[in-house]
Formats: C-alpha cells, sequence, structure tokens
C-alpha cells in the first residue's frame, strides 16, 4: 500500500483476526492491535524490512530498538539462547502483564530489533486479543507503540488510525487499551536491573519478590 492509503480496519471480536493479521504479517505488513498497556504497530521478527518500516512510520530514531512481543514462555529461548533460570522464574511471576525485560538477543535477531544493544526487549501482554495475533504470527512479533514518536500513546483503535492509518496496513479495532500507561523496561544484567522506563509496574514490586535482584 501507499502512504496515501488509509489501512484496513477490522473488528477484534470476528474470529478470522487472529489469521488476517498473521496473513499481512507474513507478507511484511504493519498491523496496529491492541494490548493490556497501548495499541501497538508490530512487524515480524524474521522481516527485517517491515521491522525497519516501523521506525519510518513512527519517525522514532534509529538508536532505540524495537521490542518483541511474546505470546508465551517458550518463545524466551528462541528469542535469547540461554536463558538464567532465575530471571525465567521472574518472568514467570510477572508475565503477562506490563514488564519489558532487555535481555542478550539471540545471533539471529536481525539488527533492526537489536540495533548496537546485543539486548532484545522481550514482553508478554496481558491481553488474550494480543495474544491471539502474536501467537498465529509464530509466537513473537517486533511492536513498539502506536503512535508517532514524541507525541501521546494511543488507546483506541480511532487514535490509532488518526496517528498511523495512512502509514500501516491493517488496525483491528479490540476496544480501548484497559492500561493506558507503557510497560516498565528493565535492563537485566547479572542480578542487577536497570529501570530504563518507569511504567505501569512498579520495580520495587520486583525486588521485593526477587530479593536476590538489585535495582540501579
Amino acid at each position: 500500500m501507499t502512504e496515501r492509503s488509509r489501512a484496513r480496519l477490522i473488528p477484534g471480536d470476528d474470529p478470522g483476526v487472529p489469521a488476517a493479521a498473521a496473513d499481512v504479517l507474513a507478507r511484511g505488513g504493519l498491523i496496529v492491535f491492541p494490548t493490556d498497556t497501548v495499541y501497538g504497530v508490530a512487524a515480524a521478527v524474521d522481516h527485517p524490512e517491515a521491522v525497519a518500516r516501523l521506525y519510518h512510520v513512527k519517525g522514532r530514531p534509529l538508536d532505540r530498538p524495537i521490542p518483541v512481543l511474546v505470546s508465551d514462555l517458550d518463545q524466551v529461548p528462541r528469542l535469547t539462547g540461554e536463558v538464567d533460570p532465575l530471571v525465567l522464574d521472574l518472568l514467570q511471576r510477572f508475565w503477562p502483564g506490563a514488564l519489558t525485560v532487555a535481555v542478550p538477543a539471540a545471533p539471529w535477531l536481525p539488527r533492526e530489533i537489536v540495533r548496537d544493544t546485543g539486548r532484545v526487549g522481550l514482553r508478554m501482554p496481558d491481553h488474550p486479543l494480543a495474544l491471539a495475533i502474536i501467537a498465529a504470527a509464530g509466537g513473537a512479533l517486533a511492536t513498539t507503540s502506536a503512535n508517532r514518536s514524541g507525541e501521546p500513546e494511543t488507546r483506541t483503535a480511532a487514535e490509532a488510525d488518526a496517528a498511523l492509518g495512512d502509514r500501516v496496513d491493517l488496525i483491528i479495532d479490540g476496544g480501548p487499551a484497559p492500561g493506558g500507561v507503557p510497560s516498565t523496561v528493565l535492563v537485566v544484567d547479572g542480578r542487577r536491573l536497570t529501570v530504563t522506563r518507569r511504567g505501569a509496574l512498579d520495580p520495587e514490586e520486583i525486588v521485593r519478590a526477587f530479593p536476590e535482584f538489585t535495582l540501579s
């Protein structure tokens, strides 16, 4: 599609939504869908050119990696390689939910996702429609908030359409995103957790549950 075209908009309660979204993604397209925090815009992780397009449609700085949303914990080893068992315990405790963890990236992930960090940010959203879409697309999607960089995050399909509707291929209207606040982002380095964005989850709650970790 050209940037002068409007994205196709479909209701999230249509049972064919996951398959339709997966088809667009498999062809290198971009989709917008609701999560538990805000609406997201996504590309398939194995389509580097589509991930690169995310930077263009958002006006996102190239030094900011694109996080990856997953449908289940089994995706973590595929995207990171060897995983610290305690980190897996942490994810099992706080996923699905508003927590993104940046961990060492698997070598096969495209540079468009990892950039120069050597890490990938992973999150499992607490939203049934989002999880169904991600699972249908292979279990992992490069996803960032569906807004132009520097502008407010979008909580409805109409807001996302106004922001990006002429720049993406499909918008899924799943009603208002229930959270409205982006996820908390932590970089995991051994037993140290570095907060790079304070969001919906209080980082102190994590260290209360897992005192083996320290916050910085």
